[in-house]
């Protein structure tokens, strides 16, 4: 017989938490979405409302939890620049308090408890690919320091309550990822692209285009997180969770003016402060432990997420 689960997930509104409620219940599992609201959306998860085994609560973990569940996916945290950096010091509270308050409800219960973490964690980094024992480039005053420090601070209070409670811990470092439910205005490049070209806008490329990211579509990094959550105990992570083809910013625009059949021109401005110049996942260990690898291509993560975006126009 099927064991259903009670599955916690912090954030679970936002993009990848509403991927990831839907997986589960459609698993057979009970779960209770938790979100403030500030960047989640409840259209992201409207078609689950009815379902009886999906709970909604409005709540902000920098403030204690009362609950009682098997499983806990931390995710709640503003994760796009233009949002993190909005309100800066909420961001690392999240991220801390956030991370405090989930791993104290997790050691009551007896939980299992999921970080997602994040390729922030490596700043602009000096060795390629990033392998989970890169220790990363950070700067811990920076505009960007309050994603990339908060997110490090709860890493390390993860394997704080690892090694002084005996807590069962995942700690999974996310690159970039991209799918349906993503803020339209959230900043990040795929959705900027999409969004300008659907509207024939110039698409706006900073730097010169030759920076170069990898493109996990939200299906693969799902399956990733729950294979992690349901690895033996004695695997804890830190792993790399991203798809390690690398395209250029420049080709990733063509790209996306390509498949919509958009007018746009190409513009370039001056790169941001802190941006990282290459960012690529060395993923043999999420290979080895979870027998994981991405299998959707760019060009196919697109078809699924173009028409997402034309709601919006």
């Amino acid at each position: 017989m099927h064991l259903r689960k009670r599955v916690l997930i912090t954030g679970g509104a936002g993009f990848i938490g509403s991927h990831l409620c839907r997986h589960l219940i459609s698993q057979g599992h009970d779960v209770l979405c938790l979100d403030n609201f500030f960047t989640g959306a409840k259209d992201n998860i409207l078609d689950l409302l009815d379902n009886p085994h999906f709970e909604l609560l409005r709540h902000d973990i920098t403030f204690p939890l009362y609950t009682e569940v098997d499983e806990i996916y931390n995710l709640a945290c503003p994760a796009s620049p233009v949002h993190y950096q909005h309100d800066p010091v909420q961001t690392t509270k999240t991220s801390v308090h956030g991370a405090i308050n989930m791993l104290g409800l997790a050691k009551r219960l007896g939980a299992r408890i999921l970080q997602a973490s994040t390729s922030e964690v490596y700043g602009d980094p000096k060795v390629y690919p990033q392998p989970e024992g890169y220790w990363g480039n950070v700067n811990p005053i920076g505009i960007r320091s309050c994603y990339d420090e908060g997110k490090r601070c709860a890493e390390t209070l993860f394997f704080d309550y690892y090694r002084q409670h005996k807590l069962r811990i995942k700690v999974s470092r996310i690159f970039n990822t991209y799918g349906p439910n993503m803020h339209p205005n959230d900043g990040r490049v795929v959705s900027n692209f999409i969004m300008q070209a659907l509207q024939n806008k110039s698409i706006t490329i900073y730097g010169d285009g030759s920076q170069t990211r990898s493109f996990c579509y939200i299906d693969d990094l799902i399956e990733a997180l729950v294979r992690l959550m349901n690895s033996p105990d004695s695997f804890t992570g830190p792993v790399n969770m991203g798809n390690p083809t690398e395209f250029t910013i420049k080709e990733l625009a063509s790209i996306v003016v390509d498949m919509t059949g958009s007018s746009s021109k190409l513009v370039y401005k001056p790169l941001p402060t802190d941006d990282p110049v290459q960012r690529k996942p060395d993923i043999s260990l999420a290979k080895k432990q979870l027998n994981w690898a991405p299998k959707i291509q760019l060009r196919e993560g697109l078809k699924k997420t173009i028409p997402y975006f034309e709601q919006f126009l």
